[in-house]
């Protein structure tokens, strides 16, 4: 980290906090169920959690990993960790303990935030950790805490916060992003895509952990002093429909999954409820034309498509408002460049197939601690190959898949190892693979597995395709669940034994 004292202080935290709290500090901030957290709340919670930090002997740079559901507490975490100069690591609520010792251990973190039934709190680790319970104690901790504290004197380019992001191996990758990204996303997407204001409500269905989340319910609002809706609870439709109703938002986010289950259930009177939506923007996934076409049909509404990642933290390929092109990603966002690459790196043609790289303010430095990864992912001019196959002609880009075996579902990277390891338990799999399926236009994960000796004359039985695909949902997140299960009498591999996914995909 660079010296403090040298180049202006600039800490994110203050940016998105201190000339809301001058200019409009008495209006809502956040919407949480009956909660209102208007500027000044917001603020004053923020300190009071840097305080709790100060009081326990953090330094600056240690991290701080939160774990928690949209709630204020989420917020007075990340942002109270980054205004006392603290690294806030947000993770996905939906993993296994193991997942969180690995990470707890990655990042090695100083504190957990989390609530007393997680999994999380659960998590062991191998150095010393706080753990400050959201729902038993860190309340009380809070409430004796002073409501002002003083500002960490970072600058732009120091770290600021991480996130993580799985690769191919399917173990997760620390993201480390500075002061600067934040603002560079919200003033570019936020404020040149969306048009965002002072004025608008946003509510995001993806959350807040999740990079495209953050943006969402955090940073674009909180940078342009609009207000946000926060859900606790995992998102149905039926809660989705619910919200928008209660809270009336202008700026709606989701991803084509999310789209899809909501157009399932709406009816007149549920499409009449985004009445008070003028924007809806979707990421995660490329988003079918059938599903814009249906949305716009049921609700009078186009969805803004666009292209995000964790490394880039938010969006910077989009259709805007008057230029929608269904089934595109759109055009480049304002502040980032986008080039597409044949394997020898060299630009190809309009129209021709390639791999799509990134430079931009916002993209991560690097993965931390993973030196031949960035090696291979980032380029010294500040590029970063993202894996998604793309074209590009006439300034749209559209994308064609992934260069690698990962599987996006519902918007979230899924490993085929992770589930294909929980596969191969179940005492009648032999080999297990795993690969994704068009669904309705959405890439759903299937099964293929070989059987053991004694389970053979079961094949394609109803009750151990139930059984098996019942054996995986008790062992990961839903969003990891298997669609089916083919059962195969020997999977496709190559000569040194190597599962051929490609062929299982056609």
């Amino acid at each position: 980290m660079k010296d403090p004292k040298e180049g202006r202080i600039f800490n994110a935290a203050a940016e998105l906090l201190d000339r809301n709290v001058a200019l409009r500090g008495d209006k809502v901030a956040i919407f949480c169920g009956d909660e209102r957290v208007t500027y000044k709340d917001l603020e004053k919670n923020v300190n009071k959690f840097t305080n709790v930090l100060k009081a326990l002997g953090v330094k600056p740079a240690e991290r701080v990993m939160i774990v928690l559901p949209d709630t204020p507490a989420f917020m007075y975490a990340f942002l109270g960790s980054i205004k006392f100069g603290a690294w806030p690591v947000a993770v996905n609520t939906m993993l296994q303990e193991n997942d969180y010792e690995y990470m707890l251990d990655n990042s090695d973190a100083r504190v957990l935030v989390t609530v007393h039934d997680s999994k999380a709190a659960r998590a062991k680790s191998t150095q010393f950790c706080y753990k400050l319970l959201a729902d038993h104690g860190l309340d009380s901790l809070m409430e004796s805490a002073s409501d002002e504290a003083e500002t960490y004197p970072s600058q732009k380019e120091d770290i600021a916060f991480w996130l993580y992001s799985s690769g191919s191996t399917g173990r997760p990758k620390g993201v480390p992003h500075r002061h600067i990204d934040m603002i560079h996303s919200a003033d570019n997407y936020g404020k040149k895509v969306l048009g965002i204001t002072e004025s608008d409500v946003c509510y995001s269905v993806s959350k807040l952990f999740f990079a495209y989340g953050l943006g969402n319910g955090l940073h674009i609002p909180f940078r342009h002093g609009a207000s946000v809706v926060l859900l606790s609870s995992p998102p149905s439709p039926e809660s989705v429909m619910e919200t928008v109703a209660a809270f009336k938002p202008t700026i709606f986010f989701g991803v084509p999954t999310q789209y899809n289950s909501v157009l399932k259930r709406v009816d007149g009177e549920g499409a009449r409820a985004f009445s008070s939506v003028r924007v809806c923007a979707s990421a995660g996934e490329a988003l079918p034309p059938e599903i814009f076409n249906k949305w716009k049909e049921q609700t009078g509404l186009e969805i803004l498509d666009g292209i995000g990642s964790t490394e880039a933290l938010h969006i910077f390929i989009s259709n805007t408002p008057g230029d929608v092109k269904p089934g595109a990603s759109g055009r480049i966002v304002p502040g980032y460049e986008a080039k597409i690459i044949d394997d020898e790196g060299k630009e190809v043609k309009a129209g021709e197939g390639g791999q799509l790289i990134i430079r931009g303010e916002s993209v991560t430095r690097g993965y931390w601690q993973k030196p031949e990864t960035n090696a291979e992912k980032f380029t010294d001019d500040g590029w970063f190959k993202t894996g998604d196959m793309y074209t590009e002609e006439n300034g749209y880009f559209t994308y064609q898949g992934r260069g690698d075996d990962m599987l996006k579902v519902g918007g979230i990277w899924v490993s085929p190892v992770e589930i294909e390891n929980v596969l191969i338990q179940h005492q009648a799999v032999n080999e297990a693979a795993v690969v994704g399926h068009d669904v309705e236009g959405l890439s759903k994960a299937f099964g293929y597995v070989s059987l053991n000796e004694g389970f053979v004359d079961r094949s394609g039985s109803d009750e151990l395709t139930s059984e098996i695909l019942k054996f995986v949902s008790d062992r990961l997140p839903k969003y990891k669940w298997l669609r089916d299960v083919y059962f195969v009498e020997e999977l496709p591999k190559t000569a040194t034994g190597k599962i051929q996914r490609f062929r299982l995909r056609k």
